[in-house]
Order: structure tokens, then sequence, then C-alpha cells
């Protein structure tokens, strides 16, 4: 292998893998070697010519400080499932349905203070004076409880076994080892502590040159039941970064007192979809800011003793948002994380404020892939497809691999496509490091999160498949490799600057009505809905998709039905009959060569009059478009990721921007083949995103064309 043609990737080790560790150095060309979790470093790779990734834990790894440190345990707000009253007192067991390894009920602080009890028939809080709490049942007693009212207690918990380490030993089947436990480093002693463990870890392992920190102070919400099966995850998820100490100082920065239900929020724990309150967005702002300050204080005294630090984008990152300006004051030279597909892959590789960001591609090397009968080669070319789209947009800068390797060892196949994945990944960063691709047209996605959340649009955890959000997450996942400049706007934006939608082209609002993606009540407000219906009347363009700014308010649910030019009959309007049933052809349709595939789509949406309908099956509009003014309005159903899928979004976005007449710029007449332009560096490349020959029709920029076959899965660079 050519010297040059050596680099940018990372690959896990293990004392039992010396010499293969060496033999894969070569054969992948990698640079970096990295411990995992359970494993250790060997001695007989530390004087290796690689950089050496150490996994550093901040809040685990250390259970005798842990255990003398009992009141410095992390904690996190549970809520228990609703009760209801039969009679006028009713006993909760706190800990129903939780592994009770995982957490222990936190009645040393002060329980009236720091607990809520309350009356979900009518949202209120029970007074403190109407409940107590026995330690030794580990019951809540409600006295004076109403008949047939509904009860939740919201609590503080222990986190006496890190969810992640609980995660990973519940997979990969580990019986001989011992439960971490989560320490605080927010809170003075463990502060202190942790700043010396560090340093201490540094002057220990000279050979080290990357600390990869796991990621810093809070677990996003991981819980499991007490059959140790996953019962609540939230990506995204903060319930696991509190305490009263955490809460205390929030007090004094906010002016007001603390809630438990500002975390638990009726039990849906302020998640995703959910529209988040000022007092949720308040308590977020003060942990990022907190975070980034102690996060800052590691990474200066890592950078004292000369090494780099790494975040992994996973595990304890909450509070270290990195789309958020507090991101940049912290001081990291890399970020790392995994890589499920597009969307992830644009979550890594868009994080601005560091020196170089690295993907961990799939599979990991864990037994629950690499097992007799398992087909990691297959799981490997699907992650590396899905990728290699979102790379060429925005490429990271390095990839690697994560697991146990002597597992990946016994597949053979799969060390060799991965060295065959490693070489591709070198050249398609040498061909486009440095530059900006095409992009034809400015869209942003409107929410209630804006950059909070970009690319995490309809993310539960990673690129985990739901029935309920495929049809949304697919639309997100196209434009991860899409030629467009991709913004991620909120509606707060638009109340603090009107002005951001002049340098857009088209707008997306995508989800399912009255969701933090949709932006419920939002489009009630006067600011939002004359700004967005302007920008539109004025030549901008609209793709709604599922329920767009759907609210039931004056007389619709679909606020900006005059402008779509469809509806949802939610029963109200059953007395007015509807006659636009005809379907219509268009340019957004051309390339489709069989039914779309809306998901799981929409019931009982009706075009208005004027409106052109594209499809609607048993009298339901499942594609429509409409003009308004100057501007034009596409609505879909909803629309799962596929190459097919993204072509309708791709001419959607062209016809709403009246830019038909540039389609053929940069373009592929096979939507399973793409082009992506670099004028920049005078290059493009066309690319097989299928496993099967493909032949294509390329158009170059300037509109000149010429014909193509490709290979399966090949990607082939020109000059420009």
């Amino acid at each position: 292998m050519k010297k040059d043609f050596i680099g940018r990737v990372t690959i896990p080790t293990d004392v039992d893998v010396v010499p293969e560790t060496l033999e894969l150095l070569k054969r992948w060309g990698a640079d970096a070697i990295r411990d995992c979790d359970g494993t250790d470093y060997p001695d007989e790779l530390k004087n290796v010519d690689a950089k050496v990734y150490s996994t550093y834990y901040t809040t685990r790894k250390d259970n005798a400080w842990a255990k003398a440190n009992p009141d410095e345990i992390q904690q996190m707000y549970i809520m228990t499932p609703f009760y209801t009253a039969v009679k006028d007192e009713l006993s909760i067991h706190l800990m129903n349905h939780l592994h009770t390894d995982l957490l222990k009920v936190n009645d040393r602080d002060d329980i009236r203070r720091w607990w809520e009890v309350i009356d979900r028939t009518t949202g209120q809080p029970v007074p403190v004076s109407s409940w107590e709490y026995s330690s030794q049942t580990g019951d809540v007693i409600i006295h004076e409880a109403k008949e047939f009212h509904d009860y939740t207690v919201s609590f503080l918990a222990y986190i006496m076994w890190d969810p992640v380490h609980m995660y990973n030993a519940v997979t990969n089947g580990w019986t001989d080892f011992e439960k971490q436990i989560t320490f605080d480093v927010r809170q003075p002693k463990t502060h202190k502590f942790s700043m010396d463990r560090l340093r201490k870890y540094l002057e220990a392992n000279p050979h080290v040159d990357v600390i990869r920190y796991t990621t810093f102070f809070h677990q996003f919400t991981l819980i499991f039941d007490e059959l140790a099966r996953e019962k609540y995850v939230d990506w995204y998820g903060y319930s696991a970064s509190v305490s009263p100490y955490i809460l205390e100082q929030f007090e004094k920065e906010a002016g007001y007192p603390f809630r438990p239900e500002f975390i638990i929020d009726q039990g849906y724990m302020n998640n995703n979809y959910r529209i988040p309150s000022k007092e949720f967005l308040d308590f977020q702002a003060f942990q990022r800011r907190e975070v980034a300050k102690l996060a800052k204080e590691m990474v200066d005294i890592t950078h004292e003793y000369g090494k780099e630090a790494m975040m992994f984008l996973g595990d304890h990152w909450i509070g270290t948002e990195p789309f958020m300006d507090e991101f940049k004051t912290i001081g990291l030279d890399a970020v790392v994380g995994s890589v499920g597909n597009g969307c992830t892959l644009r979550l890594i590789s868009d994080i601005e404020g560091v020196d170089y960001t690295e993907g961990r591609l799939l599979p990991y090397f864990f037994p629950d892939t690499f097992h007799e009968g398992g087909d990691p080669v297959k799981e490997a070319k699907i992650n590396w497809v899905t990728a290699r789209r979102a790379i060429l947009r925005k490429p990271i800068d390095r990839i690697g691999y994560g697991g146990y390797l002597k597992l990946a060892l016994q597949f053979p196949e799969f060390i060799s496509y991965v060295e065959d994945v490693c070489n591709e990944f070198r050249t398609l960063y040498d061909n486009i490091k440095g530059t900006t691709p095409y992009c034809i047209k400015t869209v942003a996605v409107l929410n209630c999160w804006g950059k909070a959340r970009a690319w995490g649009n309809h993310m539960v955890h990673h690129a985990i498949y739901h029935k309920q959000n495929y049809s949304y997450a697919g639309i997100i996942e196209a434009l991860s490799g899409a030629p467009f400049d991709v913004k991620f706007i909120s509606f707060d934006d638009i109340r603090e600057n009107p002005e951001i939608l002049n340098d857009i082209d088209v707008i997306l609002n995508v989800g399912d009505g009255d969701t933090a993606y949709t932006g419920g009540d939002n489009w009630t407000d006067e600011t939002i809905i004359t700004a967005v219906k302007r920008f539109i009347y004025n030549g901008g363009g609209f793709i709604g998709v599922g329920e767009p700014a759907a609210h039931q308010h004056e007389g619709h649910f679909f606020q900006l039905a005059t402008v779509m030019g469809v509806e949802k009959e939610t029963g109200f309007t059953l007395n007015v009959d509807k006659y636009n049933w005809e379907q219509h052809d268009h340019f957004i349709k051309e390339d489709c060569t069989r039914d779309i595939d809306f998901g799981e789509g929409k019931k009982n949406i009706y075009a208005l009059d004027g409106t052109r309908i594209l499809v609607q099956r048993d009298k339901e509009v499942q594609m429509a478009v409409n003009e308004f003014g100057q501007g034009r309005c596409v609505y879909l159903s909803g629309l799962p990721y596929s190459f097919e899928n993204s072509r309708i979004l791709y001419r959607s976005i062209i016809w709403s921007s009246h830019d038909e007449d540039n389609l053929y710029r940069w373009f592929s007449s096979n939507f399973n083949a793409e082009v992506h332009a670099y004028v920049k560096n005078g290059k493009y490349c066309v690319v097989n995103n299928t496993y099967e020959p493909q032949h294509t029709t390329i158009y170059k920029g300037d509109g000149s064309s010429f014909e193509l076959d490709l290979d399966a899965n090949e990607i082939i660079w020109y000059e420009i």
C-alpha cells in the first residue's frame, strides 16, 4: 500500500489480539488504535507507530469513590405509572417495573421539596401534607385521595449502575464484573476528585495521544425494567442531569422555584416530540453553560499534558449540544460518534469548533451481530452506502470501528470488505476535502428546536426504526445526502428575526400535528403565520409533510390550509361536501417507476377547490400542489427514505422554488445513482447507491450529458 494512502482510520484492540491488531493496521491502513468498554490496552502496543486513543470515563470506573460519597452519586427524575384511587387512600410503590440494580430511591434529600405527587385528573400537585413516604416499604401513601382520580409520583433516584455499562453487560452477556456506579462531577467533592483523578491518569499513561471522553457528565435518559429490558430511551433526554445541588443553582439563575414537573412533563419527559416549555428551555440553557465550563476545565488539563481531547457524541453527552454556541467554548480537538445512517453522519460532520470529526461505522463488533450465522458484511454494506451519501455532502475526517476485535476476526469476508471501505473513504476524502459541494437550493427545516436538533429530527435513539416516524425521518435522511444547503430554524428564530426567511428558497415542516416538529400552537402566533405566508406569497416554496402547521384554531386544523390547498377532516366539516378528487400528472412525479410509497401516510386529508391533486387513494389525498401568490406549496402525507422517494423530494424542492428549467444540472437520470459536484476542486463524482449495476445519463453543470454504466456500489471521479 502506498504510504500516502494510509490513515484516517481507527481500529479497536484488546490484550488477546496483539498480532492481529498489527496485521489489521497494515491491511486497513489504520493510523490509530482504541480501547473499548470492558477491555484493557495491551502493553505490547504502547510504542506502536499509531495514535493511541484511550476511552476515559469521567463519571464511572471508581466505585470506591462513589461508595464513599453516596450523596454525590448521579441522579435522575422518575415518574411512576398512573394509579387510580378507588378510596380515600392510595399507596404507590415507587420502584414498580424498574430495575433495582439500576436505580435507588433518593430519600436522603428533602423529598417534600424535590418530589411531587400530582393529581393527574386535575393536573394539580397534591399538598405535601397529604402524602408520606415509607422507606421500609418503598411506598408513597396519599391521604384524602379523590375517588377515581389518577395519581403519579415524581421522585429522584440515584443511578447505581451506569446505564451504558448495564447495556454493554446485558448485550454481551457479561457475568464476572462489578456494576459501575455513576458519580456526579458537578458536585464539589467529586469535582475536585475528578480533576485530580484526570491528572493522575494522564501522568500514568504517557503512551496515550488522544483522550476520548465518553462523554462528559450526564447520561441521556436510559432506563431498564425489572427484567433488564430497555424501558425508556431518549437520546436527547435531560432527566438524568439533575440533583438538588444542580437544581438549587438553577433556581438562583432562573429566578423562580424549580418543579419536578419541568422535567417530568406529564410523564413525557420532554422528549424530542414535545413542544418544549420555557422552563425546560431555561433548564437546558443552564445545563449547557455549566457543563461547558466544567468540560473546558478537563480539556484544558488534557492540553496541559500535551494530549488531544476528543468527545464521544453519545452516552453522557447531555449538556454538550454540539450545534449550540456553548459547545465551541469547550475547546475540544475532535468529536467522534456512531454512524447509523446519513442523519447521524451529518450530526457529526456538521459540528463546528473542532479540528476534526470521526465516525464510528457499524456494525459494532458485538455478539449480537458477530455470531455463528450472523451476516456482518451485509450490515456493513448497508451502513457504508447509507453513510457515503452524507459523507459526499459534508465529509467526516476519519472513520473507525468499535467493539471486540476478536469477534470480527472470525469473519474474514468482513475484514476484507472493510479494507475496501477504508480505501474508498480515503479516495473520497482526498477528492473533496476543503471544499463545499455544489448546492442547488437553500432549504430550511422549520420546527420548535431549530439548530439545537439539526439532523436529529424524528430521532428517538440514533437511527432506530419506529413505525410512527419513519415516514417523516425519511425526509431528513434524504436531505442528508442531497445537493442542498440545509438549515434548521426554529419558530423563535422567526419571532426574533423574520428576515431570516429572506435567504431561504424552500421551507419544510414535517411531522404530526401538535408536536415540536410541526409546531402546534406556534402557528396561532400572528408573527409566525404572517411571516411564513408572506414568504410563500412573495415566491418562496413550502413543503408540508404529514400534518404540517397543524393545530385546531379558528376554523382550521392546518393553519396553512388556504396556502397549501389541503386540510384534514377532523369530523368538524363532515357536513361540507368535497368534490376535488381528480388526479393530475406533474413534474414532481416524472421519474416515478411505481406507485409512490408514502409510508404510513395520513388519513382524511382532502383538497380545497383549485388545488391540484397528484395522488389520492380512496378519496384521501397523499400528494398535492398549490400556488399562492408567486409561491408554490407541496403537500406529502409521508415519504420514507428510498432512492425513488429522494428523487420525489428533490423534484418537489426544484418545482416549489420555480427552477424546473435547471433540473438537468449535475443530475442523474437514474435515481439509483447520484452526482456530486465540487466546483472549487474542479471535480465531480457519480455514485451508484445500489449493489446492482446501473445505467444512467449524467448531466453536467452546463447541461451537457453522457451515458454511463456503473458497477455495483461503484463511485467514479471526473475532472470538471
